[in-house]
């Protein structure tokens, strides 16, 4: 049944951003160039995926992260936040205001490399710095939105963050799900920058 609602909601997903790319796809070219869309390496199902997203950095963001360590927001935990990052583009601005640079992720969740629902996708080195009891979370299925996210997503200590995404595996039920997919729905159009 999960998988279903995954299949279902992946579909819906891309036929709403299919409707957008045209327009993201000319805006992020016409002010930056190629490419439109990139691969990040994230952890889910005990592996190393690639997730898709808008670019909405500038080219060879990843490899200025070590120059901007001093401007790091988030001391407790491995997490990587500035809050007017010097590395987005103006296009890129507006699409994670509105949180439209994640919808590409809907490929991964058809490809079921991704659930929509499930614990949040961290990057391999962050999953490295998980404390033992955490360590778990890395051979779940992650997923696009989940209860860490509806919590507080990254304004959430991280370990408070890794409290609620192991609370969420440990009782997995499928009307939770739904009462978190919902919760997202209403929170985005509410507050698109609370998800």
């Amino acid at each position: 049944m999960k998988r279903l609602v995954d299949i279902i909601g992946s579909l819906c997903g891309l036929i709403f951003i299919l409707l957008l790319f045209p327009f993201i796809a000319f805006a992020i070219f016409v002010e930056s160039g190629g490419p439109i869309l990139i691969k990040l390496d994230r952890v889910s199902d005990g592996r190393t995926i690639k997730v898709y997203k808008f670019r909405s950095m500038i080219r060879g963001a990843h490899k200025m992260k070590s120059n901007l360590s001093h401007l790091n927001e988030r001391k407790d935990g491995p997490l990587f936040k500035i809050k007017n990052d010097p590395r987005l583009t103006k296009v890129g601005k507006f699409l994670r205001k509105f949180r439209l640079d994640e919808f590409p992720q809907f490929i991964n969740v058809l490809k079921g490399e991704l659930a929509l629902v499930g614990p949040r996708p961290h990057e391999p080195e962050e999953v490295a710095k998980y404390p033992g009891e955490f360590k778990k979370l890395a051979f779940v299925r992650a997923g696009i939105t989940g209860l860490s996210q509806i919590m507080g997503a990254s304004a959430l200590p991280f370990r408070k963050e890794l409290e609620y995404d192991l609370k969420y595996i440990e009782n997995v039920s499928f009307f939770d799900d739904l009462k978190i997919l919902f919760k997202t729905v209403w929170i985005f159009f509410r507050d698109p920058t609370g998800v």
